[in-house]
């Protein structure tokens, strides 16, 4: 028997790159992500509780070690070079992927035996969510999921980044290549006083609201979005009076006069009718709206992840 001989070469190569994976460590991952998020390496500083020049020192030592530009340092803030696009990727997988080690660990510990992480707008949360998990919790009680309110733009980058495994995001978004699933429909209302002037009307086409002050959503929200464009097909401005965060403030703010919004019906039923409000039918064709769910691969979803999709597959059916 004749015993190979190992090139030095080859010997080398491999020690080198097990020096640079020794350099890759969660916490600078983390505070990679944190720069990413902020945009800005002072606010990630803060936001993860460590100095500013250890955060940099850190960056600056990664780049070094992986001979790589992350950030182009702007005049207001950081943006990334396309090795820093890849690093991101890879960075929420690797920390994602190490959550659910820590959790499934814990929770098997604990008797809980399954996590799954989603994603979900605005209008699956407040509208659909809060009963169909009701009822998937009761029929999986050693289930847990955690749940996350994104824009839907954002729903279909988590999933496609790898921050969850199902998201719930509108209909009208890009779901690029994610595999898509019909979950539920709604449709959009205006909210007022009940002394405001359009509250006689049984149905109201989008144009004759934009003669009032609007309270809009976040401006990264799908109904905010459709709006804009809305009224930029109608050649007449939006008076945007404010934006605010979820349909509770949308409400309150109608509530105080500063002038009326759109949310789905069914959030008008949870949210604005204990506060007195009125709701008038959004009469355009735009108004019915379907809200859809997004998976990477559904044969490639974990076993908690199917029960969960299953169930929300056969929600509308139930109700």
């Amino acid at each position: 028997m004749t015993s190979q001989a190992i090139d030095p070469d080859s010997r080398a190569a491999t020690s080198a790159e097990h020096a640079l994976l020794r350099r890759i460590d969660l916490t600078t991952l983390r505070l990679f992500i944190a720069i990413c998020e902020e945009q800005n390496l002072t606010r990630a500083a803060n936001r993860e509780g460590i100095a500013a020049s250890a955060v940099s020192k850190r960056m600056n030592d990664f780049e070094l070690a992986f001979g790589v530009t992350l950030f182009k340092r702007l005049a207001k803030g950081m943006a990334l070079t396309p090795a820093g696009e890849a690093l991101l990727h890879h960075a929420r997988l690797t920390l994602l992927n190490v959550e659910k080690i820590a959790a499934e660990l814990s929770e098997y510990a604990q008797g809980v035996r399954g996590h799954v992480r989603m994603l979900a707008n605005l209008s699956a949360i407040v509208q659909f969510l809060p009963e169909d998990l009701s009822g998937f919790f009761a029929e999986h009680k050693l289930l847990k999921v955690d749940l996350q309110e994104r824009a839907s733009g954002q729903v279909v980058r988590g999933i496609e980044e790898g921050a969850a495994e199902i998201g719930i995001c509108s209909g009208e978004a890009d779901a690029r290549s994610l595999e898509t699933f019909h979950y539920r429909y709604d449709h959009l209302v205006v909210v007022m006083r009940a002394d405001h002037p359009l509250a006689m009307r049984e149905s109201l086409p989008f144009v004759d609201t934009l003669d009032f002050d609007q309270i809009g959503l976040h401006t990264a929200s799908s109904i905010y979005l459709r709006s804009q464009y809305a009224a930029t097909q109608a050649d007449k401005p939006l008076r945007l009076r404010i934006n605010v965060p979820g349909f509770d403030a949308v409400c309150r703010m109608v509530q105080a006069n500063m002038g009326i919004g759109l949310m789905p019906d069914r959030a008008f039923e949870v949210v604005g009718k204990g506060m007195g409000l009125h709701a008038v039918p959004l009469g355009d064709d735009w108004a019915e709206r379907e809200l859809r769910i997004v998976v990477r691969a559904r044969d490639h979803l974990s076993r908690p992840s199917h029960l969960v999709l299953d169930h929300l597959l056969a929600a509308e059916g139930r109700t």
